[in-house]
Order: C-alpha cells, then structure tokens, then sequence
C-alpha cells in the first residue's frame, strides 16, 4: 500500500512539476524571461508580485493576456511592456493563468 502511495504521489508531484514548466518554458521561449523573474523585480515586476496584485481578480486572466499581447504602462513603474505580437490569445490566456500561480 505505501508503495501505491509513494508512486502516486511521485506521479502527481511530477505532473504538477512539469505543467508549471511547461509554462515557464512558453514564457522562456515568448522572451518573457528577459524582462520578467519569478520572485524578483528585472525590467517588469516578479511575476510572484504580479499574481499577488491580481489575487481575487476574476477578470485577471483576460487583463494579463490582454496586456502580455498589447503592452502597457503606468501600472508598474514608468518602463512600458512592449506589445508582444508573436503570442497568440491561446498562449496569452495560458501565460497568465500560469503567473497568478506563482507563489
């Protein structure tokens, strides 16, 4: 019975592990990274500070993916986020939901 458990625990770990770098990697491969970190502030703010600014937004997801493909300004500080016309709507929405994730 442990060994059940051990193993489905492993598999739930690793599933969970890799959809939040599967995520990561679409952010890496968008350039996301280059002016986005996880947990701190580079040319954009920490995406764990962008997933607390928007916890309990229902509408979050839709403004983020908005903005991932639109850009903006003023939110954040006066560096603007350029638009990102290479990611789609459907890479947008799952870029977002994936930031406010992030603990």
């Amino acid at each position: 019975m442990k060994t059940r458990l051990l193993a489905w625990t492993a598999i739930t770990l690793s599933t969970v592990t890799n959809f939040a770098w599967a995520d990561q990697a679409l952010a890496t491969a968008k350039n996301c990274m280059a002016c986005h970190a996880l947990e701190k502030k580079l040319v954009g703010p920490a995406y764990k500070d962008v997933a607390l600014k928007y916890a309990g937004d229902k509408s979050a997801v839709d403004k983020l993916a908005l903005k991932i493909q639109k850009g903006g300004s003023g939110v954040w500080g006066p560096v603007a986020m350029p638009s990102n016309t290479q990611v789609n709507d459907a890479e947008a929405k799952k870029l977002a939901a994936w930031v406010l994730t992030i603990k």
